[in-house]
């Protein structure tokens, strides 16, 4: 992996930003340059929120994702805003769950994923964003599984042990579905 450019996009309280301070995490873990720069509307919970992670083995030069190597949209507004900064045999995640559409883009590799179903399977529609970073992972290859697992346990911290479980379970969920699709090399 030389550089992985991430967008990670839908409504506020989606776990967007924890998704992609996640990603951001494990790639420090790995002791890559990596970059975070969340966006998010006025409203936050309901409004629009988005973030942009670049992960690289080389020094970064702007945080700003203009040509993405994966979006992940996790509802029809962000799918709508972000599917043309899919670079051409770029994989976009689409939350199969919040966006009944498929994308018109025919250049790129599309992964429809069941997050909120997988999510609730496991316990919680709450963790739906880990389903898609469990996706991510595999078709990617941004990071590896136990940098990500040890960027859930760090994150979480002390009081929120109690969530670890579950969000590994939904890690797993996503990476397991992932892992049927053929990845072209």
């Amino acid at each position: 992996m030389t550089e992985a450019r991430v967008i990670v996009a839908g409504f506020g309280g989606q776990g967007i930003l924890m998704l992609g301070k996640l990603l951001a995490h494990a790639a420090m873990i790995e002791g890559k340059q990596v970059t975070w720069l969340p966006s998010y509307g006025p409203e936050m919970r309901g409004g629009t929120a988005n973030c942009n992670v670049i992960i690289s083995d080389e020094p970064i030069g702007s945080p700003i994702v203009t040509e993405a190597t994966a979006v992940i949209a996790m509802n029809l507004p962000s799918l709508d805003r972000f599917a043309a900064f899919v670079q051409p045999g770029g994989w976009l995640l689409l939350n199969r769950s919040l966006i009944p559409a498929t994308p018109a883009r025919t250049d790129v590799q599309v992964l429809a994923v069941p997050a909120t179903e997988l999510a609730q399977q496991q316990g919680s529609a709450r963790v739906a964003n880990v389903v898609m970073l469990g996706a991510l992972l595999p078709l990617t290859q941004a990071v590896r599984q136990q940098s990500i697992v040890a960027a859930i346990t760090g994150v979480l911290g002390r009081g929120k042990q109690h969530l670890l479980d579950i969000n590994l379970r939904a890690l797993e969920a996503g990476r397991a579905l992932a892992e049927k699709v053929p990845v072209p090399s």
